[in-house]
């Protein structure tokens, strides 16, 4: 069992930047891939990008890459998602996911935070 708690979100201007933070309970976060994933109103869950368990791999979605960045401590139990050059439409709500692989994280199952919320403003 997987317990993630993310926090970071907030209010943001357009072209600024934020950082979210997932931290994982449990003594074997370095075998889990990570993910975000986001969720914006009226809108179906969509992948942001994933991280495998050495921190070696990363995944991202075309609409975020070059703006966005995924990266995890394992000592700390943490993955993180820089965003910088933020837009209104990255206004969402952004969830933390893990799994045991990537390909079983991109379709959503695995583990999940309750989310946090990240509001761009134009």
């Amino acid at each position: 069992q997987v317990q993630l708690r993310e926090s970071g979100g907030g209010l943001v201007q357009a072209g600024g930047s934020l950082r979210l933070s997932c931290a994982a309970s449990g003594r074997t976060f370095s075998s889990y891939a990570m993910g975000w994933f986001r969720q914006a109103p009226g809108k179906e869950r969509e992948f942001v990008a994933a991280v495998s368990g050495s921190g070696g791999s990363t995944y991202y979605a075309d609409s975020v890459k070059g703006r966005f960045t995924i990266s995890r401590d394992n000592a700390k139990n943490t993955v993180y998602l820089q965003m910088n050059s933020l837009k209104p439409e990255d206004t969402a709500v952004y969830y933390c996911a893990g799994a045991h692989t990537i390909p079983v994280l991109t379709t959503g199952r695995g583990y999940w935070g309750q989310g946090t919320q990240v509001t761009v403003s134009s």
